[in-house]
C-alpha cells in the first residue's frame, strides 16, 4: 500500500479530500469497517465470534466484543512468536510496536503494518496542510528532537521497535517530510545513534549550523523539547566553541555521529559571536527559540493531557512564537488531525478521519441501571458530550478501549472534533476518592504559583498512593529548578492537599480516612534518572512521558524516587 503514496505534495488536494472524507463521515465509516473485515474476517481472531462474512456494524458489534490490550495479548504474542497463520490480520504481521504505556513495568506489544504507515502520512499531510494556510513555510528545515530506540527482533524473528521507530525508519516517512519542505537538519547517525544525550547535543549543535535555514521546531512530546533547551542551557558555550573552531566536543563518542557531524561542521567565527552575542543578551533564557532560529514560524509537538504541565517553560523559550499541539493517535493507531491551528494547545481539538479507522464512543453518563451504556458510532455523539473512544483498525485492533476521555467540542462537517481530556483510568483513588492525571495537574498548577516569589519552579512531578501507612494518604514527588524556603514549600503542601476538590477526598480527608498529602521534594536530575530507566527497558526518548502516577508493581522506579528524596512535608490543611 505505502509504494502508492504520490511525494508530490499538493495541500489543497489534501484539504479537499479531506472535505470530501468529513462530509460523508457517516457513510465512510460504514465503508471503512466493511472493508476491514472484508480483508480480516477469515482470521483466528474473528472467526470466533461468528459473523460468517457480515460486514455491517450492526452485527460487528452484536457479535464482536469489547476488549482492552490483555484481551489481545496473547494473541499479539503469537503473531511476535512466529505464528505466520492469519491470527489478527487477514495479510502477514511483519513489524511490532512497542508502546508508551507499560505492562507489568514492560512496554506493550502493538501490531504495526503498512496500512498503519499511510494512515499515519495521511494524518501528517492533512494537518500540515490546515497549518501551512496559516503559517506558511518556504524550504527549510525542522529542528526535530527525534531519536530512535533500537529495533530488534522477536522471538519469531519480526522487527520491533517504538512506533516512533517504526515511523522514522520507513523511507516513505523521509519522503513525505521532504515533500512538506520540512527535512530534519540532523543526520540519520544523529536520530539512530545509540546514546541518547550524545544525539540530544549534536540535534542541538546541527539547529545552530542551519539556524537561518530552520522554519520549525518540533519532536513527538512537548517534554523533549523543553528537556532540549534546559540541556541548551547547560552546554550553550561549548556549542559556540564547535561552531568557532569546527572541531566536534570530545563528548561525542559514537564513530558514526562523530563521522557525520564531523561533514556538517566548518570553522565559523562570525556565527559563533552571533550566538553568543544572542544568548548573553536573554534574560532568564525568556524568547531564546526565536533568537537562535530567527526565521522559525512555529514549535510542534504533542502538547496535551501529560504534556500540558511543560507549556509555561515552553512558552517562556518560545516567547511570540505559536505553539502547535501535534495530531492526536497513540501506538495502536491514529484518531484526528489538528484542523484548527489557530487554537492554543489547552484549546486545541482534532477532527476525525473517517477513513483510517471504526470508531465507536462510550458515553460517560452512566445507566440509571448501573450498566455500562452502549457504545454509538461517530455519526451518533452530541456535543458537550464525554465519551471514551473504542477503536477498530487496520492492523489486527477490534472494538479495543483506548483509554482516552475525549469531549465534542464541534463537528468539522459532518466529522466530530475532539478535545482531549484524559486518561479514564483513576490515578490516584484510596477509598471513595477518585482523583485523575487532570486533577493531579490543576492541583500541582495551583501549588507551584507558590513558587514564583522564590525564583523557583517545578521541573517535573509525579504521584504515588501510599496504603502502607494507615490511614492511607496521597504523595506528590517535585523536582525544583531552585531552592524553596520550608515556609513556602509547606504552604505548597497545604496547597497540592486543599487542591483535590472531589467530593470522595475531601469527605475522607476531613473524616481522617485518608491521611495527611505527602510533598516529597527530590534532588535535581532525578526524573532524568527515570527517563534513562525507560530507555533501559527498551523505550526511546521519543515516546517518554513521565508517569504521573507511580503504582506499586512499579517498585524500580518508587526506588529511584524514594532514593532522591531531599525534604518532606506533610499537609496541615485539614488539621
Amino acid at each position: 500500500m505505502v509504494e502508492k503514496t504520490d511525494m508530490k505534495f499538493d495541500p489543497e488536494e489534501v484539504i479537499e479530500e479531506f472535505e470530501a472524507l468529513t462530509k460523508e463521515a457517516g457513510k465512510v465509516q460504514e465503508e471503512t469497517l466493511k472493508k476491514i473485515l472484508k480483508e480480516n474476517g477469515g482470521t483466528v481472531y474473528l472467526q470466533q465470534w461468528g459473523l460468517n462474512g457480515r460486514t455491517d456494524a450492526e452485527s460487528f458489534t452484536a457479535r464482536v466484543p469489547l476488549v482492552t490490550h490483555k484481551d489481545l495479548e496473547p494473541y499479539i504474542q503469537r503473531i511476535a512468536d512466529g505464528d505466520l497463520s492469519p491470527v489478527l490480520t487477514g495479510k502477514p504481521i511483519t513489524t511490532i510496536s512497542l508502546s508508551s504505556g507499560t505492562t507489568q513495568g514492560r512496554p506493550k506489544f502493538v501490531p504495526f503494518n503498512d496500512e498503519l504507515m499511510e494512515s499515519t502520512l495521511q494524518i501528517y499531510k492533512t494537518s500540515f496542510a490546515f497549518r501551512n494556510k496559516e503559517f506558511p513555510i518556504g524550504n527549510g528545515k525542522a529542528l526535530q528532537f527525534i531519536y530512535s530506540s533500537k529495533q530488534f527482533k522477536t522471538k519469531g524473528g519480526l522487527a520491533a521497535g517504538t512506533a516512533t521507530t517504526n515511523v522514522y525508519r520507513n523511507a516513505q516517512f523521509k519522503k513525505t517530510m521532504k515533500a512538506m519542505q520540512t527535512p530534519c537538519c540532523s543526520p540519520d547517525e544523529v536520530i539512530f545513534g545509540p546514546d541518547f544525550h550524545q544525539s540530544l547535543y549534536c540535534h542541538l549543535l546541527c539547529g545552530l549550523i542551519f539556524r537561518d535555514e530552520v522554519q520549525v521546531i518540533s519532536s513527538t512530546f512537548a517534554h523533549s523539547i523543553v528537556q532540549a533547551f534546559r540541556t541548551f542551557e547547560q552546554v550553550w558555550e561549548e556549542l559556540v566553541v564547535d561552531i568557532r573552531e569546527g572541531v566536534l566536543s570530545s563528548r561525542i563518542t559514537v564513530p558514526s555521529t562523530r563521522s557525520a557531524m564531523s561533514k556538517l561542521l566548518k570553522p565559523d567565527p562570525e556565527q559563533a559571536d552571533t550566538i553568543f552575542r544572542k544568548c548573553s543578551g536573554l534574560s532568564n533564557w525568556y524568547g531564546l527559540i526565536p533568537a537562535l532560529f530567527p526565521n522559525a514560524k512555529y514549535i510542534y509537538g504533542i502538547m496535551t493531557g501529560s504534556m500540558e504541565p511543560y507549556l509555561k517553560k515552553l512558552r517562556h523559550y518560545a516567547a511570540e512564537l505559536p505553539l502547535q499541539s501535534a495530531d492526536y493517535g497513540s501506538s495502536e493507531g491514529w484518531i484526528g488531525a489538528n484542523v484548527n491551528p489557530k487554537l492554543p494547545p489547552e484549546l486545541v481539538t482534532y477532527a476525525v478521519l473517517p477513513n483510517i479507522g471504526y470508531f465507536e464512543f462510550i458515553p460517560l453518563r452512566g445507566n440509571l441501571d448501573g450498566l455500562e451504556p452502549t457504545p454509538v458510532g461517530l455519526a451518533e455523539v452530541k456535543l458537550g458530550e464525554e465519551y471514551e473512544i473504542v477503536v477498530t483498525n487496520f492492523a489486527g485492533l477490534y472494538r479495543y478501549r483506548l483509554g482516552d476521555v475525549v469531549k465534542i467540542k464541534g463537528f468539522h462537517n459532518a466529522t466530530p472534533e475532539l478535545q482531549f481530556i484524559c486518561r479514564r483510568n483513576l490515578l490516584l483513588s484510596i477509598n471513595i476518592d477518585k482523583n485523575t492525571e487532570k486533577d493531579l495537574q490543576l492541583a500541582v498548577e495551583a501549588a507551584a504559583k507558590l513558587l514564583v516569589d522564590e525564583k523557583s519552579e517545578v521541573v517535573d512531578f509525579t504521584s504515588h498512593v501510599n496504603v502502607a501507612a494507615d490511614p492511607g494518604h496521597y504523595v506528590v514527588f517535585w523536582e525544583l529548578s531552585g531552592e524553596a524556603s520550608d515556609e513556602t514549600l509547606q504552604e505548597c503542601c497545604n496547597c497540592l492537599d486543599k487542591s483535590f476538590v472531589d467530593a470522595g477526598y475531601l469527605g475522607s480527608r476531613k473524616a481522617n480516612a485518608i491521611g495527611a498529602l505527602e510533598l516529597r521534594v527530590v534532588k535535581r536530575g532525578t526524573f532524568h534518572k527515570i527517563l534513562d530507566h525507560f530507555v533501559g527497558l527498551g523505550g526511546a526518548v521519543s515516546q517518554f512521558k513521565t508517569p504521573r502516577c507511580v503504582g506499586p508493581n512499579n517498585s524500580t522506579l518508587l526506588q529511584i524516587l524514594c532514593n532522591d528524596v531531599v525534604k518532606s512535608y506533610f499537609s496541615t490543611a485539614f488539621c
